[in-house]
């Protein structure tokens, strides 16, 4: 990713989450070009003519660009119901097509074929499978003839032509709630009404976060959206920061030249990131995170699997 990317990311990141006065006028600036980007979106979901599959099919997505828990979210959901199948566009990844990740917990393919999102849920779901697939309806085709009992989409609220149970998870706070790229919206805000659950962090579901073989002194190394949202969770110890895009790549080389620079024991990692290092051999803390979800809330959805499969 080039300098000037970079920085235009930064601009939309902090736009978006942490706005200043003059990123609040941008943001005004741009709000028409946001009106008419929310129009056409809401245009084509009017329009769309909705395909439905002889399988339930759940769908965790968000409104917003940036993250809001749809990884955890989507591992918690699986891990409750059997011949789960798990269908995600795979961002990030250095691959094109259909591309199956794992088949009931057995890795079929290296985390640069998968990306980074869909290679942690294989990882941690021993009992389900999952494949990656731009094309939505494709992947789901491909998991029905694999004998699927349930498919799981993972952010699939936008995928407007698919006949889904929709769970819409929205993040704790959102000061700019205008349309890309005025803000952080893909839709009007207003679409979350069209979500058969909308759940709110903090409010619905809330994180918690363990750090597996912490160190002495760390080198915190993270390619997820907004990273300042590690900051509650950080441990002591933390020496520097590796701050990389979204779904980024690491460098091995690069990475133990930082911990040599900084005289540091361990990398400070997440889950994604901790799967695009496995092969380099380096001592890693995890920072482990699951989500604290009311059990009360998958009452809707264990109702539309039952009734999915009693018609």
């Amino acid at each position: 990713m080039t300098r000037k990317r970079r920085s235009l990311n930064a601009l939309a990141e902090r736009m978006f989450y942490r706005p200043t006065g003059s990123d609040r006028l941008l943001s005004a600036v741009l709000a028409p070009l946001g009106w008419i980007y929310g129009s056409a979106m809401g245009i084509r979901r009017l329009l769309a003519r909705r395909e439905v599959f002889p399988v339930p099919i759940i769908s965790v997505g968000n409104l917003v660009v940036g993250g809001s828990g749809k990884t955890p979210f989507v591992i918690a959901l699986a891990s409750r119901y059997e011949r789960v199948w798990i269908v995600s566009r795979g961002y990030g990844r250095r691959s094109r097509g259909l591309v199956e990740v794992s088949w009931e917990g057995e890795i079929l393919a290296p985390v640069e074929a998968a990306g980074d999102e869909a290679m942690e849920m294989a990882r941690a779901l021993p009992a389900a499978s999952v494949l990656v697939c731009e094309d939505r309806g494709e992947g789901i085709r491909y998991a029905l003839e694999a004998g699927a009992g349930l498919i799981l989409l993972d952010d699939g609220f936008n995928r407007v032509e698919i006949e889904k149970f929709e769970i819409l998870l929205e993040p704790e706070s959102l000061p700019n709630r205008r349309v890309l790229p005025a803000g952080p919206f893909r839709e009007f805000p207003s679409t979350s009404r069209r979500a058969d659950l909308v759940l709110r962090e903090g409010r619905d579901y809330r994180r918690i976060v363990t750090v597996e073989d912490p160190g002495e002194r760390m080198v915190l190394a993270t390619s997820i959206a907004r990273p300042e949202r590690l900051e509650p969770w950080l441990p002591e110890g933390v020496v520097a920061r590796h701050l990389l895009p979204d779904h980024g790549w690491f460098d091995k080389e690069e990475l133990h030249a930082l911990l040599k620079r900084y005289g540091a024991d361990r990398l400070l990692v997440t889950g994604k990131d901790a799967v695009k290092m496995e092969s380099f051999q380096l001592p890693l803390s995890v920072m482990k995170l699951q989500l604290e979800i009311d059990s009360a809330l998958f009452e809707a959805t264990d109702r539309y699997v039952k009734e999915y499969h009693a018609t």
